[in-house]
């Protein structure tokens, strides 16, 4: 039967040229798919002696399997591999200066097969591990690479190095991952062909499909990324010798320090702000300020619904940082995911209080010039646009020959309101100093987010003639259209049914054709009017709808953008891997051959190095930004571009998505700035021990 073996071997270990311990065992995974195909994970390679300084092998094992993923113990549990040996010839015996006077190797015993025979419960474990599988793997000094494999006990069959030749045996070397530095993961971010699929697909295509995988690349790839923190389990549970020098260590106390250093600043900082919101909470929360909460609600609701945002934010952060699932960070796959989620929050506040204070202190500078552009541009809009627009209109525009005494009362009625409005802005005049304060208070304070909230309500507020005019010819244009097409229908003899959505033929009387002549002729002859009236508030409108929109997206932007992401890429991009591939050595590096075999011999021998694609920064972006604009299709647009026609009012807010509310967090202040402070210790402290 042919069989077919696959080695995963870490780089260090597939390249070591150490012989002061002549006799290691290795540790890793057992991957085996069917009787005749397994996968073989080494994690690390150990010397026996430190294995009787801890506790008993099956408690180790069991233990490091308990801090392991939960679906990796399912599929395949962290074992003993087998064992390696830098003291044997390339033949695979021992040589004269490794033999004692009686003939035995060293201080242990010799099976036929090659394997050392060890005391105590190792011994025992050994045992047991034959009847399923064992390797034992020897240095060769001859060859690039020191190591290849003397033999397999393969279901209690010694399949010897030919023997595995014959079948399909690959090597394939490994980086091992260690978080901060890189990963593998088999997620692409684009695994959609490039051309359409035939309708009907060929019958071997679907027999591809249902046909079992010859390797569980999930499975290999899930005990890869935790060989780093099998390693460090294994070490802390069989010695302290190594924590204890690491913890001793110069650099260590520094990073100690400076970690508690910045644990203080940062806490000391949010409670300064934990203090601020409680404040405004519970002054919002007093029935004297009832009415000023309600209303400022109502004309405040952008800025109220970020200040919500940022509040939880500012709230919730050290929370978040904290990990509570201590399973999920022994993959490096996972820890990443996890820890990216983490830092999402901070750094987009750390941006975001950056741009605020930024565009805050440029207007604490720069107020009365800020005043005088905004005087010079209200004027300019309300006079050259809004006033000579309602008198062009009252005239002849463009030619248009239009019904005088319509647009006479359109006009003055639009005139009336824009000079209404003018007036109680003069003595609003005053106020412009103090809001453009406050917009930059707001920046410095919560986060340009805020601010630019602020400034969206703010438009709204100042522009609410323009609104209300649109909305009371928006008004008369539709219900005007309406009429109309209800008269043509009675025309063509047609009835609308809105039960069931369709136009039902219906006979009207000679009375209803009469006053429907009456009324359709009027009706048509002054839809120009109207219509003209209609469109120019309708643009002047959704121009200001669209500078609003814009700002609205720019907050969306600042809030869905992964700065954690961006400026982690920017440094490490191996830690964005995005599928593997291999990159296959020539055979004359191949480390399972031997010297007495020709490239003929054994034509499926192959060694192959494990690589990695990394994501692009669109790549990256792109997840984040299309959430964000999930409420937004084609269908959307389409539709109030046709409720433009029809005289329905077009959106004033896009309706893109922002991060959620969460409940309001009440506890007290000191109870606050050390949760604060140990959350920012614990994450140094998660990443000490993963860079070991």
């Amino acid at each position: 039967m042919k069989r077919q073996c696959r080695i995963w071997l870490p780089k260090p270990l597939s390249s070591t040229d150490d012989d002061s311990t002549p006799h290691s065992l290795l540790f890793g995974w057992f991957v085996s798919h069917s009787s005749s195909c397994l996968d073989v994970v080494v994690a690390f390679i150990t010397d026996e002696v430190s294995l009787s300084r801890g506790s008993s092998l099956q408690e180790i094992l069991s233990e490091t399997n308990e801090m392991m993923p939960l679906t990796l113990p399912d599929k395949a549990a962290f074992t003993l591999l087998g064992c390696y040996d830098t003291c044997l010839s390339a033949n695979g015996n021992a040589p004269k200066n490794a033999t004692d006077e009686d003939g035995s190797y060293g201080s242990l015993c010799r099976y036929s097969c090659g394997c050392h025979k060890v005391d105590g419960l190792l011994e025992e474990f050994r045992k047991d591990s034959l009847s399923s599988h064992w390797i034992h793997m020897v240095h060769d000094s001859s060859r690039e690479r020191g190591i290849r494999m003397h033999h397999i006990h393969w279901n209690e069959d010694v399949v010897s190095q030919c023997d595995v030749h014959h079948g399909h045996c690959q090597v394939i070397v490994y980086d091992t991952p260690v978080f901060g530095s890189h990963h593998f993961s088999l997620s692409f971010w684009n695994a959609s062909p490039q051309t359409k699929a035939p309708l009907q697909k060929p019958n071997w295509v679907n027999d591809l499909h249902k046909r079992q995988p010859l390797i569980e690349m999930e499975t290999v790839i899930l005990s890869i990324n935790c060989a780093a923190s099998a390693e460090i389990a294994y070490k802390k549970l069989s010695t302290q010798l190594e924590t204890s020098s690491r913890k001793s260590s110069v650099t260590y106390l520094i990073s100690t320090l400076a970690w508690w250093l910045l644990a203080t600043l940062l806490s000391s900082l949010s409670s300064l702000y934990y203090s601020l919101l409680q404040l405004i909470y519970v002054l919002s929360s007093f029935p004297i300020f009832s009415w000023g909460r309600i209303a400022s609600k109502r004309l405040l609701k952008n800025t109220w619904i970020n200040f919500r945002v940022r509040s939880c934010q500012i709230l919730y952060w050290p929370t978040l940082l904290q990990e509570n699932d201590t399973r999920s960070i022994s993959c490096v796959e996972d820890a990443e995911k996890a820890s990216l989620q983490r830092h999402s929050t901070w750094s987009a506040m750390a941006v975001d209080l950056v741009l605020g204070n930024l565009v805050g202190l440029g207007l604490l500078f720069n107020t009365g010039s800020v005043c005088s552009w905004l005087f010079h541009f209200a004027k300019e809009f309300t006079n050259d646009i809004l006033r000579s627009g309602c008198v062009w209109l009252m005239g002849v525009p463009a030619g248009f020959k239009l019904n005088t005494e319509l647009a006479g009362v359109l006009g003055m009625v639009s005139l009336n309101v824009i000079q209404i409005w003018s007036t109680l802005w003069i003595f609003m005049a005053s106020f412009i100093f103090y809001l453009i304060r406050a917009v930059a208070v707001l920046g410095i304070t919560f986060g340009a987010t805020v601010s630019a909230a602020f400034v969206i309500d703010v438009i709204t507020f100042a522009t609410l003639h323009v609104t209300a005019l649109h909305w009371a010819i928006t008004l008369v244009y539709s219900h005007q259209i309406q009429a109309l097409a209800a008269l043509w229908r009675l025309f063509r003899g047609r009835k609308m049914n809105p039960l069931r959505q369709r136009l039902d033929s219906y006979g009207y009387t000679v009375k209803q054709h009469v006053v429907g002549s009456l009324l359709f002729t009027p009706l048509l002859l002054l839809l120009p009017t109207t219509s003209v009236f209609y469109i120019f508030f309708t643009i002047t409108s959704t121009t200001i709808n669209s500078v609003c929109m814009l700002i609205e997206f720019a907050i969306s932007i600042v809030h869905a953008t992964p700065y954690a992401e961006i400026m982690i890429w920017l440094v490490r991009r191996q830690r964005f891997p995005c599928g593997v591939w291999f990159e296959i050595e020539h055979y004359k590096k191949n480390i399972l051959s031997s010297s007495n075999d020709s490239p003929e011999k054994n034509p499926f021998r192959m060694v192959s190095n494990l690589r990695s694609n990394f994501l692009s920064i669109g790549q990256i972006l792109l997840p984040h930004y299309t959430t964000m604009f999930s409420g937004i299709s084609a269908s959307s647009l389409t539709t109030s571009a046709r409720g433009v026609l029809s005289g329905k009012r077009m959106p004033s807010k896009l309706g893109l998505d922002l991060p959620p509310p969460r409940p309001w967090m009440h506890m007290p202040l000191r109870q606050y700035w050390i949760l604060c402070h140990g959350s920012i210790i614990s994450s140094s402290e998660k990443v000490s021990s993963f860079r070991f």
